[in-house]
């Protein structure tokens, strides 16, 4: 066996979850509240009551191995609660089923319980003591999200966007748009030189900022030889691998298995969630793609097997700890300098906004703050909404939401790139008889037509039950997680 939640988000569990999460944010509506009776009963539908515990159990699915959630996230967690139990009425009320020998014939197609092609038993049961869940309990949800999906076509099934909106799609999304834009960055130069008791200040309010979590692990590549003295990926080294992967399961440390398989080349980094260490260099010897695994390790399960790449790596928590930087360490007064800037530069960005915002911002002002400024305006052509030749895909995105002859103003998520656009000009275009475009823009515009008939359905759900929520009783439980 591999390691307990190794490859786990492209398992058929981990999609049952997802699905699980997902689907009923489209049907929650609030309702009306309560805030008496019963503690033990977080919820009413109608006459049907949901307790306490069903809710916590419901939490502690999503939660199982991390960390405790938050009041925000039991809040989102409540509605996504309610969300699925108002589809398993509906469910119900439509009379959908799934037969014995559906559900089989489900389990046997998945690719994860096969072998050789074939449904395999161990495989099966396998993944079952990975997971730590029972056969009946996995079924179970599995047989939930196949109702919850054909509950789904049978609301949004059957849908055929005309021609009309198919073509619109597709000009969406690859119209030709010719726009010119101002480089902000360029006017924003001149503001961005800070006093040094700016930086000062700045580190005394914010010290939290500068406080950085490492992990202090033990990490081994696992190699064919190093397990096997061979050069080649054979049977037996990956029947090494899964007898390592037993021990880890079994509770052993990373000592116990170095000492059994005669494992000397263990190393031991301080490292952080950037992947490096207490100096600020790049731990080489750890690829990126293992930070985030590093990083759920836990006192309770401080040891793991990890494939990255086809390499297989243990990797050990030794300890986890906090380090306050001082302000006279680089890094941190670069970041400063940084926050700084990024603070002044979306003061005045946010003038700017207000103003657009407020039709207060026309051609002629874009015209005349490159005059003043002496500011380049350059014109580029995007021949489609994924044209990212040159300008990133994020800011192309919201170029392509502005009408024409419209100022905006477009910024990356941290600010380093700031533009003001003028849409000058935009070229429609036709589908015309490309039947691969065509299927592919029938299926988005169906996917479009869904989210309105869903959002319509939504609004007929909260028609059709009365939906109480004891928040006296969601206190409890925020309680129970602090």
């Amino acid at each position: 066996m591999l390691g307990s939640f190794r490859k786990f988000s492209t398992s058929i569990y981990a999609k049952i979850v997802l699905g699980i999460i997902v689907i009923p944010f489209v049907f929650w509506g609030m309702g009306s509240t309560f805030t008496s009776g019963s503690k033990n009963i977080i919820l009413k539908i109608d006459k049907d009551k949901h307790s306490v515990q069903d809710f916590v159990d419901f939490i502690q699915i999503y939660y199982r191995g991390i960390e405790k959630p938050s009041d925000g996230q039991i809040d989102e967690l409540l509605l996504t609660f309610v969300g699925d139990k108002l589809i398993e009425k509906e469910i119900e009320y439509y009379n959908i089923k799934l037969s014995d020998e559906s559900l089989a014939n489900l389990i046997k197609s998945r690719k994860e319980f096969k072998r050789e092609n074939k449904f395999s038993r161990v495989e099966y049961e396998k993944f079952l003591l990975q997971r730590n869940i029972t056969a009946a309990t996995f079924e179970l949800n599995l047989s939930k999200q196949e109702k919850k999906k054909q509950f789904l076509d049978f609301v949004g099934g059957g849908l055929l966007p005309s021609k009309l909106l198919i073509n619109l799609s597709y000009d969406k999304q690859n119209q030709k748009r010719t726009v010119k834009l101002i480089d902000l960055n360029d006017l924003f130069k001149e503001k961005v030189n800070f006093t040094e008791s700016e930086i000062i200040s700045y580190f005394n309010e914010n010290k939290e900022k500068f406080v950085e979590d490492f992990n202090i692990i033990k990490i081994v590549k696992l190699t064919p030889e190093l397990l096997v003295n061979d050069i080649e990926f054979t049977d037996l080294f990956f029947k090494k691998i899964d007898e390592i992967d037993d021990l880890i399961m079994q509770g052993n440390n990373l000592n116990n298995i170095a000492k059994k398989f005669n494992i000397n080349n263990t190393n031991q980094y301080s490292i952080n969630k950037l992947g490096n260490d207490i100096n600020n260099n790049k731990v080489k010897e750890v690829p990126d793609k293992l930070i985030n695994n590093i990083f759920s390790l836990s006192e309770s399960e401080p040891i793991v097997l990890e494939e990255v790449d086809n390499n297989f790596f243990v990797i050990e928590l030794v300890e986890s700890k906090s380090i306050n930087r001082d302000i006279k360490d680089e890094n941190v007064k670069k970041s400063i300098l940084l926050n700084l800037k990024t603070k002044r530069i979306r003061k005045s960005i946010s003038v700017i906004i207000n103003q657009i915002n407020q039709n207060k911002f026309k051609k002629s002002d874009f015209d005349e703050i490159a005059k003043q400024k002496n500011a380049e305006i350059k014109t580029i052509k995007l021949k489609n909404q994924n044209d990212n030749d040159i300008l990133k895909i994020e800011l192309v995105s919201e170029i392509y939401k502005a009408p024409e002859k419209k100022v905006i103003l477009v910024n990356d998520i941290s600010f380093k790139e700031n533009y003001l656009v003028y849409v000058d000009s935009i070229e429609n275009v036709n589908i015309g008889e490309n039947p691969e475009k065509y299927k592919e823009h029938l299926i988005l515009s169906k996917l479009k037509i869904s989210n309105e008939l869903f959002n319509t359905y939504d609004s007929y759900i909260k028609k059709k039950y009365d939906i109480e929520i004891n928040h006296k009783a969601l206190d409890t439980v925020k309680s129970y997680f602090n």
